[in-house]
C-alpha cells in the first residue's frame, strides 16, 4: 500500500505523493430492498517520505475517504452486501458500510536495506492494515474501476485493511516477502470520527512470493478477538486467505489485470465457518476498460433478516465499461456503467422478489497520481 516505493537508498530530501480514486455512482436497484440511490465511493492517499543515508526510509502515510458525509444514511445500496452497524445501532443489509472517515488509515514505517535484494519494514498505525486478507479492493488494479465493496469483504477477505492499533513488520528477501502484525480485533465503526488506540489481542501471518515482475501468490492466516452479534457467544475468529494475481500485456499493446481469492471466516468456540469466492478482471485497450467480478459465497440467513433457512450459497456477476475520455493535471475523467445480477436461494427469493435481481449503476470516476521529490 505504501506509495513512496524507492525506499531505502533514495535520494536525500523528502519524496511526496498523492493518490486519488473517486465515483460518482447512481445506482437502480430493483426489489422492496432496493432503492434508487445515489453515492460517492471515494478514497485519497497523502504520503510522505525522506531516506536517512543509503540504508533506512521514513515514511508516514495517510489513507482518507469522505464517505461518512457522501453515503446515504443507510449505505451504499448493493444487494447481499453485510457488515458493521449504523450510527442508530441497526446493522448495514444490502448496503456497503462507509469506510472509517476522514482516516481510513494512519501509518508510519522504518524500512531498512538489509542486503542488495532485501528489506525489513516495521510499522505502526493507530488504524491501519493488519497483514491478512488479499490486496484490499481498492488497492487492486484488477478492480480499479469497479466502486462496489466485494460480497466477501467480510468473508476472509480484505477486511483487516482497516484495523485499529497495527503493530507490525514486513521482511522482503525478493521474491518471497513474509509479513506479520498484532492489531486491535475489534473494527472501527464507520460511522464514528475517531482514531483509538485498543489493545493488541489478535495476531495475523501472511506470505507473498512474485512468480514474475507482474504475477504473485499469496495466503494469509489471522486469529482476531471479537464479537458479532450475528454470532451468539463467539468471541474470537480465524481468517484464511489465498490469493493469485496476474498482470499481462498483449501483442496489441491492450493490458489484462486479474485476480482471483478464496477467503473463509470461523467464528469460535461455535464453529460457524463461511467460505468466499472472487474471480475479477479489467481489459484496458485505449481509452476503454472493460471490466467484471463474479462472487460465489456463503451468507447467513440472520445476516440479512431472512426468517427461512440457515447458511446458502449466494453469487453476483457483474460486468461493466468506464470509458477515459480526458486527462487535465494529471487527473482522469472517466464515464461508465455497470450490471449486476445477483442470484439467490430459492427459499430466500420472496425476501427480494426476485431469484435474480438485477442492479443498474451509471459511473462517473476521477483518478489520478503523482509525486514530488524536494
Amino acid at each position: 500500500m505504501s506509495m513512496c516505493m524507492p525506499g531505502p537508498g533514495t535520494a536525500a530530501g523528502w519524496l511526496l505523493s498523492g493518490q486519488l480514486n473517486a465515483f460518482g455512482v447512481f445506482s437502480f436497484v430493483p426489489g422492496s430492498r432496493g432503492t434508487d440511490q445515489f453515492a460517492a465511493p471515494n478514497m485519497f492517499m497523502l504520503d510522505g517520505g525522506r531516506a536517512l543515508g543509503t540504508r533506512q526510509f521514513l515514511n508516514l502515510e495517510l489513507m482518507g475517504t469522505t464517505e461518512l458525509w457522501t453515503y446515504p444514511g443507510h449505505g451504499y445500496p448493493e444487494l447481499l452486501q453485510v457488515g458493521e452497524e449504523r450510527a442508530d445501532g441497526e446493522p448495514f443489509i444490502d448496503a456497503q458500510h462507509p469506510h472509517s472517515s476522514p482516516v481510513m488509515g494512519l501509518t508510519l514505517s522504518d524500512t531498512v536495506r538489509l542486503g542488495a535484494a532485501s528489506t525489513l519494514k516495521l510499522f505502526f498505525a493507530p488504524r491501519g492494515e493488519s497483514t491478512d486478507g488479499p490486496v484490499a479492493y481498492m488497492h487492486r488494479k484488477s478492480a480499479r474501476d469497479d466502486p462496489d465493496a466485494p460480497l466477501g469483504h467480510h468473508v476472509g477477505q480484505d477486511v483487516g485493511h482497516i484495523s485499529s492499533t497495527v503493530l507490525g513488520a514486513a521482511l522482503d528477501l525478493a521474491p518471497l516477502t513474509l509479513e506479520a502484525s498484532v492489531f486491535n480485533g475489534t473494527e472501527p465503526s464507520p460511522t464514528r470520527v475517531d482514531l483509538p488506540i485498543g489493545a493488541l489481542d489478535s495476531e495475523a501471518l501472511r506470505v507473498s512470493y512474485a512468480l514474475t515482475p507482474g504475477d504473485r501468490v499469496m495466503a494469509s492466516l489471522a486469529s482476531v478477538r471479537q464479537s458479532d452479534p450475528d454470532y451468539p457467544g463467539a468471541s474470537s475468529a480465524t481468517r484464511q486467505s489465498a490469493s493469485l494475481y496476474d498482470h499481462l500485456v498483449l501483442s496489441s499493446g491492450d493490458a489484462i489485470d486479474h485476480t482471483f481469492i478464496i477467503g473463509s471466516i470461523t467464528r469460535h468456540p461455535t464453529g460457524t465457518t463461511l467460505t468466499s469466492f472472487l474471480d475479477e478482471v479489467v481489459l484496458q485497450s485505449g481509452r476503454s476498460e472493460v471490466w467484471g467480478r463474479i462472487e460465489v459465497l456463503q451468507r447467513l440467513a440472520s445476516e440479512l433478516e431472512i426468517p427461512l433457512g440457515d447458511k446458502r450459497w449466494v453469487s453476483a456477476l457483474t460486468v461493466g465499461y468506464t470509458y477515459w475520455p480526458a486527462s487535465v493535471a494529471g487527473l482522469r475523467l472517466g464515464l461508465g456503467s455497470s450490471l449486476t445480477v445477483d442470484v439467490l436461494p430459492s427459499d430466500w427469493a420472496a425476501a427480494y422478489g426476485n431469484r435474480a435481481p438485477l442492479t443498474a449503476r451509471l459511473i462517473v470516476q476521477i483518478r489520478g497520481a503523482g509525486q514530488v521529490q524536494k
